[in-house]
C-alpha cells in the first residue's frame, strides 16, 4: 500500500501530529484550544485539533485512539472507543474525550490527546441472503469460546 496522509492547518495554531518515536504506529493529536479544558467525572468534551486530512485512497481510514497514558494515569479515553476518520471526510478532526475518573482532568493548549493510526480497510459488497454457512461455533455469542 502506497499511503500518503495530506494535513492541512484550519488554524494557524494547530500541531501537525507527530510519531514520537520511529516505531509508533500512531501519530499523536494535538488539542488546538486557545485556553484549557477541564473535564469533570463522568463528563464528555469534543476536543477540536485544527486539522484535516486526505487518505490516499478509499483503501484506508484513520482511526483514533485514546493515548494509553491518559487512559491509565487519568481515567480520560475516547467517548466512542475509537474515531473512525472515513477517507473522502475532509472536515476538522475533533476529539471526543471522556472523563471515567473520579477526578477532574484539565486538558492544557498543544497537548498530546489521542494517536491517529492509518489502517487498510475492506468495502466489502454487502449482499443480503437467506441463510449463513455453518460453523463449529454457530450462534455462540459472548464467552461461548471458553476460558484458557
Amino acid at each position: 500500500m502506497d499511503a500518503k496522509l495530506k494535513i492541512k492547518k484550519l488554524n494557524k495554531n494547530a500541531v501537525i501530529p507527530t510519531r514520537a518515536t520511529p516505531g509508533s504506529a500512531g501519530a499523536d493529536l494535538y488539542a488546538c484550544i486557545e485556553e484549557a479544558v477541564t473535564i469533570r467525572p463522568g463528563e464528555l468534551k469534543k476536543i477540536p485539533t485544527g486539522i484535516a486530512i486526505e487518505l490516499s485512497g478509499n483503501d484506508c481510514a484513520a482511526f483514533l485512539f485514546a493515548r494509553s497514558g491518559l487512559g491509565v494515569k487519568h481515567g480520560i479515553t475516547l467517548s466512542n472507543g475509537v474515531g473512525v476518520v472515513d477517507s473522502d471526510y475532509r472536515g476538522e478532526i475533533c476529539v471526543g474525550l471522556c472523563n471515567v475518573s473520579d477526578e477532574e482532568y484539565t486538558v492544557q493548549p498543544l497537548e498530546r490527546i489521542a494517536q491517529m493510526v492509518i489502517m487498510p480497510v475492506v468495502c466489502a459488497a454487502i449482499v443480503e441472503c437467506e441463510e449463513l454457512s455453518e460453523t463449529e461455533r454457530g450462534e455462540g455469542g459472548f464467552g461461548s469460546s471458553g476460558k484458557l
